[in-house]
């Protein structure tokens, strides 16, 4: 047995473990968890709706919700344009992906979270080591209790050499005494699985976990060194976070097959640091999700719980005492607020002493609204941006000033038949459906907008693209672009006159900030020859 298979085996009271590991990776097969109805698994259909309902009601966004129960789906709902085929960018979700890579890693004796981190990177030191950096472990990685005087990701992300720039920071407070949260030191964890195993964690995950619980289609984003970034950039289908929640609630057991050591999966999502703060003004410390502790990347929730959170209210949800999964991807700002929801209405609902039976079809029929206007311009005597024909469309090109996206020509045509819109800029074409969504893949400078920079690929890739468009007056189109791979949209108003055109963006990100600004500039063009206008 290795030093740092010993070791492990000393800080999680692990017995000798043999990993198991299917054969070939050809024989993975994709499968789907079982279904179930509520009131089978003892939950109150009732509090699912309520659930729904007060998501409307209170203007949440949500983008899809599986919940599950003695490892059933007993409730899932998309809203589209977004849907159970297509993966969803899960932000910080990702981390709790890499912890348990890591914990593959310690089970078949690699490494140990006591290893000190500058073991794995010595040609990527500092000229001077400070006590602090030598002192760093990889436990205090996972814990977020790195020590850096400042969270270091900013600046790494900026770099080439993620690693060096990482290790170069002031490490100003002894690690594992301080939590502050560190997606740099995720994508840390990632780099030293990589150097142990010569595999992306995509990659060595792989076999180890997603083929065996039938996971297929994630993609994760890479440094500029081929690393898997980590602390982000993870996408992943619905089903598949649940599958991953439901494998964490069995303890790292799945299909009678014990997958992950069940020692380091009660290691990884206990109580291992506390965050810095306490009660405030408008919410008890008790009832703040994020001052519950954290683990190793797994949050702590308000009662037995613990979680995987993403930004925007990516969610993985393990209910040990309730045995329950639940599952989120949104956009949304108020993560606590969406967190309040699931604690008033879905965990009542799980052994409700009076279950109230409820008609769950409304997830079926969940939808983000389309754009909202008129089809066609409205006529202000006879005065209208286009001419369009009877059943034939007739179109506009705009050549547009020089602009920071490198876009010089756009066009609109109309179809007549329903009114709906095909927007073309240079080579790329978006067809937006007039109150409904029509899917379009698209390559375009600016797209998809996302919180962190780190990982984004230099080109434009192209982007699957959900589209919709109205007119809110005589001469004003707003398109509604949702990159229903992403939690994110951008909401483009373009304004007509004089056969001009002014083209501005606003995402969704921007738009939670009433004070910020969407970094493109306004695209302004006139008309070319052979368009037609009203005088």
């Amino acid at each position: 047995m290795t030093t740092s298979r010993r070791s492990f085996l000393k800080h999680v009271s692990l017995a000798p473990f043999s990993l198991w590991i299917p054969q070939a990776f050809a024989e993975a097969t994709a499968t789907s968890l079982a279904r179930s109805i509520p009131e089978a698994e003892d939950v109150a259909a009732a509090g699912i709706l309520d659930f729904l309902d007060a998501i409307e009601r209170e203007k949440f966004e949500l983008h899809s919700l599986m919940m599950l129960r003695h490892g059933k789906v007993i409730a899932e709902g998309w809203w589209k344009p977004y849907g159970p085929e297509f993966v969803h960018t899960m932000y910080s979700m990702s981390k709790s992906f890499t912890s348990t890579a890591v914990g593959f890693a310690v089970a078949e004796g690699k490494l140990s979270v006591e290893d000190k981190v500058v073991s794995f990177f010595p040609d990527d030191l500092p000229e001077k080591v400070s006590d602090n950096l030598a002192a760093m472990r990889v436990k205090d990685l996972l814990t977020m209790s790195t020590g850096n005087e400042k969270e270091p990701t900013g600046v790494m992300v900026k770099e080439e050499n993620w690693a060096r720039t990482f290790l170069a920071q002031n490490i100003a407070h002894k690690p594992g005494t301080q939590f502050m949260y560190n997606s740099a030191a995720t994508y840390m964890c990632s780099a030293i699985v990589q150097r142990l195993t010569h595999q992306t964690v995509l990659d060595y995950l792989t076999p180890r976990l997603f083929a065996p619980l039938g996971i297929q289609g994630m993609k994760w984003e890479t440094c500029p060194h081929g690393i898997n970034t980590g602390g982000w950039g993870l996408s992943i289908q619905t089903e598949g976070m649940a599958k991953f929640g439901q494998f964490l609630l069995q303890k790292g057991k799945w299909n009678g097959e014990q997958l992950l050591p069940a020692a380091w999966v009660e290691e990884a999502t206990r109580f291992h640091i506390q965050q810095p703060g306490g009660d405030k003004p408008d919410r008890p410390k008790a009832k703040n999700d994020w001052m519950q502790g954290y683990g190793y990347q797994f949050w702590r929730c308000q009662g037995t719980g613990f979680r995987g959170d993403g930004a925007f209210g990516q969610f993985t949800i393990v209910l040990p005492e309730q045995d329950a999964v639940i599952v989120m991807t949104s956009e949304n700002k108020n993560m606590q607020g969406q967190l309040d929801l699931v604690w008033k209405h879905l965990l009542p609902a799980i052994d409700a002493k009076e279950p109230k039976v409820a008609d769950l079809s409304k997830l079926r029929r969940l939808t983000l609204a389309p754009q909202q206007g008129c089809k066609t311009a409205p006529a202000t005597n006879g005065d209208t941006p286009f001419v369009i024909g009877t059943g034939v469309a007739s179109g506009a090109r705009f050549q547009l000033e020089a602009n920071n996206l490198g876009i010089k020509m756009v066009s609109f045509v109309f179809r007549g038949s329903d009114g709906s819109c095909i927007f073309s800029a240079d080579d790329q074409t978006i067809n937006c459906g007039m109150e409904s969504w029509e899917r379009r893949e698209a390559t375009l400078p600016g797209t998809p907008p996302r919180l962190i920079s780190g990982g984004m690929p230099k080109q434009p890739v192209p982007t699957k693209i959900a589209a919709s468009a109205a007119w809110t007056d005589e001469r004003t189109l707003v398109m509604q672009w949702r990159y229903y791979e992403t939690p994110h949209s951008d909401r483009v108003t373009c304004e007509f006159s004089g056969g001009n055109v002014t083209i501005t963006f606003l995402n969704s990100i921007t738009a939670m900030n009433p004070k910020a600004k969407d970094a493109r500039a306004p695209l302004k063009g006139k008309a070319v020859a052979h368009t037609i206008w009203h005088k």
